[in-house]
């Protein structure tokens, strides 16, 4: 499904109101801890394809398990089959999931006496997993890699007989994501501590009923910063958040601050307003926190007509894409002067951006709702626009409801 996108050539926005769903983030580590504690409960839970396959997983009892594209699911449920004892399973996923490294991952699980076994190439899914009782307690893991691989760990720890004593090597990133970790094991009074690059989580056979209620996206609310600051004035309530939050993209705020748009909370809500007459200027952002809305900033700086040069982004090209070299391809054909190095990109500053341009999604979500604020510039289309589903199954209705003009090709 292509879908051609516009919007008046004066786009305001007086006062919307929208709910955005439960954090994917949040969602696929409380579905995990619940299967290991199944006497908590879950509100506001994801609706994206992610969750919805990792509880499938979670709640079957099939030997092959097909997580598809869910990058997090193949992650957390590695470390949670492994723990599992007495199961065996194959867990496999698409094409491109069969290209993206669990190789790290698994030397960490083997380091506790788990079995685990490649079914194709080596250091890559599918993985055939036999569920051991572990008493090791003692990993030792690269710090800079993916903080899901951290996660996954962490998340299975307290089961384990004798916990975890995780030490990192090296410099951590993303260290937002295992902080969130931390702390919804700590709403569950599981013990932990995190002190220099070692971290601690202490056995727990059980924990008390709990209900946990899942804040809502944050990765989902960049797609409306992006398209606040992209127009000529906007105002628009989103629920539900917490200005003190536990996920890293909840830097947004600051970020897009410098890019023209205010942001207030009040009774769970986040208003973000258009700041009228903001003096533009190019921008220089460390993401090596929030890599994942680094699609959504430099779409938003192109529309600006702003340049910028953002860091700290080296785990993009094993996401669901190389999405380094996406944005490169994509951009070039809006007419963007854009470079990438490994860990890196710079867009330099343009005011002219070329309209009905196919813009192809490389089955990454992130890259059709980043680039669909554009519209607001100039009309653009996204081919394989349905992918969105994977985060946010309700992104094109919830556009039209702000007046984008949205039809299918």
């Amino acid at each position: 499904m292509n879908l051609k996108l516009s919007t008046n050539s004066i786009f305001t926005i007086e006062d919307s109101q929208l709910n955005i769903t439960g954090s994917k983030s949040e969602t696929n580590r409380l579905l995990l801890l619940k299967a290991l504690f199944p006497n908590i409960t879950l509100a506001n839970t994801s609706n994206s394809d992610d969750s919805e396959v990792m509880q499938k997983a979670l709640g079957g009892n099939d030997e092959i398990v097909d997580i598809h594209h869910a990058g997090t699911a193949m992650r957390f449920l590695t470390a949670y089959f492994s723990v599992n004892e007495g199961r065996e399973v194959v867990l496999t996923g698409s094409s491109r999931m069969q290209e993206r490294p669990i190789k790290i991952l698994v030397e960490a699980l083997t380091q506790l006496g788990v079995e685990i076994s490649y079914e194709k190439e080596e250091g890559y899914p599918p993985i055939r997993i036999k569920g051991k009782k572990v008493t090791a307690s003692k990993v030792n893991l690269a710090a800079n890699v993916s903080s899901q691989y951290i996660s996954a760990l962490l998340l299975v720890a307290s089961k384990l007989d004798n916990g975890l004593e995780l030490t990192l090597e090296g410099e951590i990133t993303s260290i937002p994501y295992i902080k969130m970790t931390l702390a919804l094991l700590a709403d569950l009074d599981i013990k932990t501590s995190f002190e220099g690059n070692v971290i601690k989580v202490f056995p727990k056979e059980a924990v008390e009923t709990k209900e946990m209620v899942v804040e809502s996206d944050w990765s989902s609310a960049s797609y409306f910063f992006s398209l606040v600051a992209l127009s000529d004035a906007a105002k628009i309530t989103l629920s539900s958040y917490k200005e003190n939050s536990l996920q890293g993209d909840s830097e947004l705020v600051s970020l897009y601050e410098k890019m023209g748009v205010k942001t207030t909370f009040q009774n769970n809500k986040m208003t973000l307003e258009k700041v009228a007459g903001f003096n533009y200027q190019d921008v220089n952002f460390e993401l090596n926190n929030t890599p994942d809305i680094a699609q959504t900033i430099v779409v938003t700086c192109l529309g600006l007509g702003i340049g910028c040069h953002l860091t700290g982004l080296h785990t993009l090209k094993i996401k669901e894409t190389d999405r380094l070299e996406a944005l490169k391809t994509e951009l070039t054909k809006l007419g963007a002067n854009i470079s990438v190095t490994n860990d890196s990109l710079t867009l330099v500053k343009s005011e002219d951006i070329k309209h009905d341009i196919h813009i192809a999604t490389y089955n990454d979500h992130r890259m059709a709702m980043a680039f669909a604020p554009l519209a607001i510039k100039v009309p653009i289309i996204i081919d394989d626009a349905e992918v969105v589903s994977k985060s946010y199954p309700d992104f094109w209705n919830d556009l039209k409801a702000l007046n984008f003009q949205i039809s299918e090709l």
